[in-house]
């Protein structure tokens, strides 16, 4: 481009085609920043844009977020008129998008008098992308009832829609028309349906069309990876990531994301150190995401030392994610006090906490009894920082009521709750209950809870006990025998250990 500019300045006699091919140039291959400023100096020098012109220099504002200068050349567009230009509308239906101007993107497809696949698929493209998806499924069923041909951009763009919404025959459905129309070669379209199906857990399905891929991307990768970490399959994601390594193929942050997850979630502290090193060979640990990552995983292997290290190690730049994990980390650890001292410090450095810093500081009070701490941090959320309280924030406040020994407290909580309480909420009363021998209130709680999972046979055993203890052997036996009738059994725990670097399970009777 430097090349193309240097003989499009010393050429004397220019045209609109010399004009159109310099900015269809930086619009194609960059940067974007140049197109509007070459768009203003044409207009300057007497030359006319043409509908050659207007859909790169749309397309260029859309990349680089200036919707200003797109306004400013929609206008143009309807003063050159070119109003009903398919291919600037389709423009300026994507700049509206990215822009998050939903009404105004509405408002120029409506006025279309011609549409092509291009205007329809970028409709679906911008509702999908801004989260509006049940109008990205209305627009493509319309698509559909008009019989208009879809390309792969298209189904691109409804898969998410079909994530979203949970529907998966459809998604599915799109798949066959996928291999009997011969658009399985596009890679963006296969690593769609291979996030498609992990959504729906269907990793074997996933796994089946990755593993017959031609080509595959990084991207293809990474969603692999992160479909079976996000299944709970943590150990064949960190499989593939090895595999990844073997065939010295390229990984990225997005890659180290899902593996150190997936470390996190087996406690596998040798794999993720690792995985930390590869990160370091490549210049990834800077990534604030990478480390914090890093940081979440060393402290859920137990391994908080190497945690704080690497909080330190994130200084100067460490954003609120940054504090919330060291937060979490000591909470988890029982080291309350720590906790509560950090998020001091982190309010004295003037970082704003989020929800999830919030979940964190009152776990830690929940754990350590603070009572009056915990209850000063909670009504400091709405008050001082216009977060609401969520279903977790609820049930810390419920444990650490408990904790303390009022339950009619916790109680009267859980009925004022906002949000409608759930299986965490009421297990923590429940938790509280067991503790202090409340068999009473542990009805009650019990109730709801059955109300919610009433095939939970852990309830049923926890009854039982609490009966036994309080000597009300009559009930305890009530129980026992409603789990015989309704032929429930309580499954077997299991401890995961590892011996020879290998992972091993034992069972044990709970």
């Amino acid at each position: 481009m430097d090349y193309a500019r240097k003989l499009f300045d010393e050429t004397t006699q220019r045209d609109s085609f010399l004009w159109n091919t310099l900015i269809r140039g930086y619009a194609s291959i960059g940067p974007c920043q140049e197109v509007p400023v070459l768009y203003k100096e044409m207009h300057r020098t007497g030359f006319s844009p043409d509908h050659f012109t207007f859909p790169f220099v749309i397309r260029s504002c859309s990349a680089i977020s200036a919707i200003g200068e797109g306004k400013q050349a929609h206008c143009n567009v309807v003063k050159n008129g070119f109003e009903f230009n398919v291919f600037a509308q389709s423009s300026l239906i994507t700049m509206y998008f990215q822009s998050g101007e939903i009404s105004d993107a509405e408002l120029v497809f409506c006025g279309m008098e011609e549409r092509s696949i291009v205007s329809w698929t970028a409709m679906v493209a911008g509702y999908a992308q801004n989260c509006v998806f049940g109008k990205a499924m209305s627009v493509f069923a319309k698509m559909i009832d008009l019989g208009i041909q879809f390309n792969e951009i298209t189904l691109v763009s409804i898969l998410p829609a079909c994530n979203e919404l949970g529907y998966f025959s459809l998604g599915r459905s799109i798949h066959d028309v996928v291999i009997k129309s011969g658009l399985g070669s596009y890679i963006s379209l296969a690593n769609a349906l291979i996030a498609m199906y992990g959504k729906f857990g269907e990793s074997e399905a996933a796994r089946s069309l990755f593993e017959t891929m031609p080509v595959r991307s990084l991207a293809t990768w990474n969603t692999m990876i992160a479909v079976y970490e996000k299944n709970g399959d943590e150990t064949v994601a960190v499989g593939i990531f090895r595999r990844m390594v073997g065939e010295n193929l390229s990984f990225d942050s997005v890659t180290l994301l899902s593996v150190i997850s997936a470390c996190a979630g087996l406690g596998n502290l040798e794999i993720g150190r690792w995985v930390h090193e590869l990160a370091c060979k490549r210049g990834l640990e800077i990534d604030m995401r990478v480390g914090n990552a890093l940081l979440d995983m060393y402290a859920k292997c137990g391994k908080i030392d190497f945690a704080q290290v690497l909080f330190q190690k994130l200084l100067p730049s460490k954003s609120v994610v940054s504090w919330s994990a060291m937060i979490g980390a000591y909470a988890a650890h029982g080291h309350a006090k720590e906790a509560i001292e950090l998020f001091s410090k982190m309010k004295d450095e003037r970082i704003t906490p989020n929800s999830f810093t919030f979940t964190s500081v009152l776990a830690a009070c929940s754990y350590s009894g603070h009572l009056e701490e915990g209850l000063r941090q909670f009504d400091s959320m709405k008050k001082d920082y216009g977060i609401n309280h969520t279903v977790e924030h609820c049930a810390c406040m419920v444990d650490l009521l408990g904790r303390a020994g009022r339950l009619s407290d916790a109680y009267e909580f859980v009925e004022r709750m906002e949000a409608k309480p759930d299986k965490a909420v009421w297990g923590a009363l429940l938790g509280a209950c067991r503790m202090h021998g409340n068999v009473e209130m542990a009805e009650l709680v019990v109730d709801n809870l059955l109300q919610l999972d009433p095939h939970n046979v852990t309830l049923y055993v926890l009854m039982s006990n609490l009966y036994a203890d309080a000597g009300r052997w009559e009930d305890a036996a009530r129980m026992r025998r409603r789990m015989k009738e309704k032929e429930m059994k309580k499954a077997p725990g299991f401890s995961l250990v590892e011996i020879d670097k290998k992972n091993s399970s034992a069972c044990f009777a709970g």
